[in-house]
């Protein structure tokens, strides 16, 4: 069990480092911001499973996570549209 949760953890850990290493694209940082939702709900699933609860909640959680991405990538799509191109320093008008 505490394999599961330490792989948890340290997906979620390495997907921080990306987030924070990897500024320059807006896809990457949309991308390494997913990969951390899903570590996360492996942890939760993993959690519930292990305490024996129902699965409800990370079905709510998969929902908000989508909607996240989807907002994200409509940004995403809207930024590039707009600029050419998804270099997070050319956007000077949102900083």
């Amino acid at each position: 069990m505490m394999i599961y949760l330490l792989t948890g953890i340290l997906s979620f850990m390495s997907g921080l480092v990306i987030f924070s290493l990897k500024r320059k694209h807006f896809l990457l940082s949309l991308l390494s911001l997913e990969f951390m939702i899903v570590s996360l709900f492996l942890n939760l699933f993993i959690y519930l499973s292990f305490m024996n609860y129902e699965y409800f909640f990370s079905m709510i959680f998969l929902t908000m996570s989508v909607c996240e991405s989807v907002l994200g990538l409509s940004i995403l799509i809207l930024m590039i549209r707009t600029h050419g191109n998804d270099y997070i320093m050319t956007f000077s008008s949102l900083w």
